[in-house]
C-alpha cells in the first residue's frame, strides 16, 4: 500500500499489556514483527481495538514513538489520534508527525452531540493545521453519533489532506451511499469498512479495504479474500468467506472484545501478555469456552 491509496487491509492493531495493564514493549515489538512478516498492507495502532480511549495522552505517546521506531518505514503507519476536543487532536496529530507517522485516523467526538457544521468544522481545522494525511473514522455505535455521507462529501471536497474514512456502520447501506455520493466529486477518496464481514462487498461496491480486527492474527483470511477479489478468484472467497463469517462472531462475545483480540494472537503463535486497559478485565470461563469453540471452527 502506497500510503496515500489507503487500499487493502489494515489492521487495528492492539496495545499489547502486561497483567497490571502497563504498555508492555517486549510483546508489541514480537507481534510487530509478525504483522510486518504478513501480507497486510499498513499498520493503524491506537485506535478502538488499540484501547487509546483507555489511555492518557502521555501513554498514547508512549506506545505511538515506539511503534512508529519499530515498524521503521516497513509498512505505512497509521496513529489513531482521536479526541473530544479540537486542540487535543491537533497536539497528538504534531506529536504522530513528528515521530515519523505517515498518516492520524480521527474518529468524531463523542459524549457531546455536535451538529454538522460543527463537526464539519473540526475535521477542517484539524486537516489545516496538522501536516499528516487525515483518515475520519466514523464508528457511531461507540461515538453515538453518525458521520453523514453528506458531511463526508463536503469535507472530500473542502480538504485535500482528507484522503479517505474508516466506516464502521453495521448497514451497508452506509457504505453504499459514501462511495455513490464521494466518489462522485473526488475519485482518490478511499472508503475503508471497519466489519470484516463487509470486506467482499465494499469492494465489489467500489470501496478500497478494511481495518478487520481479525487480520491481527488471521490476515490470510482477509488478506486472502482481498487477493482473491482483485484476482477474480470465485473458489478461493467461496473458502474464505465462511471463515471469515465464523470469525466476526468474536466481536459480540465480550465487550470490550480487547482480551479475546489478544488472546486469539497469542493463541495463533505470538507470545504476549494478555493484559488489558482498566476498566476492562479479562473474560469469564464461559466465554472463553465459546471463543476457542470459534476459533477452532474456523480452522485455527
Amino acid at each position: 500500500m502506497s500510503l496515500l491509496s489507503l487500499e487493502g487491509i489494515i489492521p487495528p492493531v492492539p496495545t499489547i499489556f502486561n497483567d497490571n495493564g502497563e504498555f508492555d514493549s517486549k510483546g508489541m515489538g514480537v507481534f510487530i514483527d509478525r504483522l510486518l512478516e504478513s501480507d497486510v498492507d499498513g499498520l493503524l495502532f491506537l485506535g478502538s481495538a488499540g484501547e487509546f480511549s483507555q489511555l492518557t495522552n502521555a501513554v498514547r505517546k508512549q506506545v505511538a514513538e515506539f511503534c512508529v521506531k519499530k515498524v521503521a518505514g516497513r509498512k505505512p503507519v497509521i496513529i489513531g489520534t482521536g479526541a473530544c476536543g479540537t486542540s487535543e487532536v491537533i497536539e497528538l496529530s504534531e506529536h504522530a508527525a513528528s515521530i515519523g507517522a505517515d498518516a492520524v485516523i480521527v474518529v468524531n467526538p463523542y459524549y457531546s452531540t455536535m451538529s454538522e457544521d460543527r463537526l464539519y468544522k473540526h475535521y477542517r481545522t484539524i486537516s489545516e493545521s496538522i501536516s499528516l494525511p487525515l483518515v475520519i473514522y466514523n464508528f457511531p455505535a461507540l461515538t453515538g453519533q453518525d458521520l453523514s455521507p453528506s458531511l463526508i462529501k463536503r469535507l472530500a471536497v473542502d480538504c485535500p489532506n482528507i484522503i479517505g474514512i474508516k466506516d464502521t456502520v453495521d448497514c451497508i447501506s452506509h457504505i453504499r451511499d459514501l462511495i455513490l455520493q464521494v466518489k462522485s466529486v473526488r475519485k482518490n477518496f478511499k472508503i475503508i469498512c471497519g466489519f470484516d464481514e463487509y470486506l467482499l462487498t465494499t469492494l465489489m461496491l467500489g470501496g478500497d479495504g478494511a481495518i478487520p480486527g481479525t487480520s491481527n492474527f488471521a490476515p490470510e483470511i482477509t488478506c486472502g479474500i482481498y487477493k482473491a477479489f482483485k484476482n477474480n478468484d470465485m473458489e478461493s472467497l467461496k473458502t474464505l468467506l465462511p471463515r471469515l463469517s465464523v470469525l466476526s462472531q468474536l466481536y459480540t462475545l465480550d465487550m470490550p472484545f480487547s482480551w479475546l483480540l489478544k488472546e486469539a494472537i497469542r493463541h495463533t503463535g505470538s507470545n504476549i501478555p494478555t493484559g488489558v486497559a482498566s476498566p476492562a478485565t479479562e473474560p469469564d470461563e464461559e466465554v472463553k469456552q465459546k471463543f476457542k469453540e470459534i476459533l477452532a471452527q474456523a480452522g485455527l
